[in-house]
């Protein structure tokens, strides 16, 4: 059983995505071909957002929004601690300090009522990250934000395709970011990003950042990066998004299945009513994760853990100084958490092997024998 099934994928996409692929081998603009500017008017399309501006990764999607906002050293940006290590890692490396906020129990997102604790007259910026597939609270944390004249940045990369008061990810705060990692919901064969935002200055100013700086050639107005996405991975992208709306409402077929298969035996995934979920991850909660994890594995089921240990706890940031318990409710979380195999080709006769092995695995544990 795959966790998240590529292969089938592209058995599927194949003729499409060899087309495409062969146009650009064809015509040889291997960067920032036209591909990446019919990719770009494709996503912002979807979205809803005004702009779309891809990049080489969803990690240097979160770099290039952090410097279209001139977030640097003395700057604090608040965030999630239970997120990949990109979220904290990009504020990180522009010198800024990530400042943490606890998340909602329920959705694993960054707690509104949370976040007043942690801003100051350093605050530059609120990255708000959506987890698993859900959008953050967005209108919640946008209203904290405005009151101290804030901007927010979504972090997106597990959420595109996903919908927030109907409204799409990417495109519910000043700047979006997600990514193109081939695991994502839209994933390409290699890394890939892309920002979104309404703002025709930002937009400018993130075009120029991603190619060093540049407005026109040999001209450097900012210190920017090598951020382009590369013409051969739009194209693969191109193909994948003509599916892509089948595919997303598979996933979410996928996810009332597990709902109703895994009913009473583990904690399932709270969606809000005013959110439709990209599912991502399909992220159930025990207490005896690990050992259900391993009990799984012996029956070939493959699971992953999103993620084992909070950011404000990963040795790269211990220079914080935030111990353990300081961020109680994703800590509870990081010891809870497990993904399930979560793709749009999963069979339902896989999802029930998979269901019976924990309905088996859990019982035991729950009657304490």
């Amino acid at each position: 059983m795959e966790f998240i099934d590529l292969k089938k994928q592209y058995r599927l996409l194949k003729p499409a995505i060899g087309r495409r692929l062969q146009a650009v081998l064809d015509h040889g603009q291997f960067i920032l071909g036209p591909e990446v500017a019919e990719l770009e008017a494709r996503l912002a399309e979807y979205t809803g957002a005004r702009y779309a501006i891809t990049c080489s990764s969803g990690t240097d999607a979160l770099l290039l929004a952090l410097m279209a906002l001139c977030v640097g050293p003395g700057a604090e940006v608040v965030t999630t601690p239970f997120s990949f290590i990109a979220t904290a890692e990009a504020i990180a490396l522009l010198g800024a300090v990530p400042v943490f906020a606890d998340i909602d129990a329920r959705t694993y997102n960054l707690d509104p009522a949370r976040l007043p604790a942690a801003l100051n007259a350093r605050t530059k910026a609120i990255l708000a990250v959506s987890l698993y597939g859900q959008c953050a609270d967005i209108d919640a944390i946008s209203q904290v934000a405005a009151g101290h004249g804030i901007p927010v940045i979504e972090d997106a990369a597990q959420s595109f395709g996903a919908t927030y008061h109907g409204r799409r990810s990417c495109a519910l705060s000043l700047i979006g970011c997600t990514s193109f990692f081939p695991s994502k919901p839209l994933g390409c064969y290699g890394d890939g990003g892309a920002c979104f935002t309404d703002d025709p200055g930002v937009a400018e100013k993130i075009r120029q950042l991603r190619v060093h700086g540049q407005d026109r050639r040999y001209h450097h107005p900012l210190l920017g990066i090598n951020g382009r996405l590369d013409t051969l991975q739009a194209a693969v992208l191109l193909a994948k998004l003509e599916v892509f709306p089948q595919e997303l409402e598979a996933r979410q077929r996928a996810a009332a299945r597990y709902d109703q298969l895994l009913a009473g035996a583990v904690a399932t995934p709270y969606i809000a009513p005013h959110c439709a979920s990209a599912y991502a991850q399909y992220t159930v909660q025990f207490d005896h994760r690990d050992a259900l994890a391993a009990q799984l594995k012996q029956k070939g089921i493959p699971t992953a853990v999103h993620y084992p240990l909070p950011l404000h706890r990963q040795p790269v940031f211990a220079s914080l100084a935030l111990p353990e318990g300081s961020y109680p409710v994703a800590e509870a979380a990081a010891r809870r958490v497990l993904s399930l195999p979560m793709h749009p080709y999963l069979s339902e006769a896989d999802q029930r092997e998979v269901a019976a092995a924990i309905c088996d695995a859990v019982r035991p544990a729950k009657t304490g024998r």
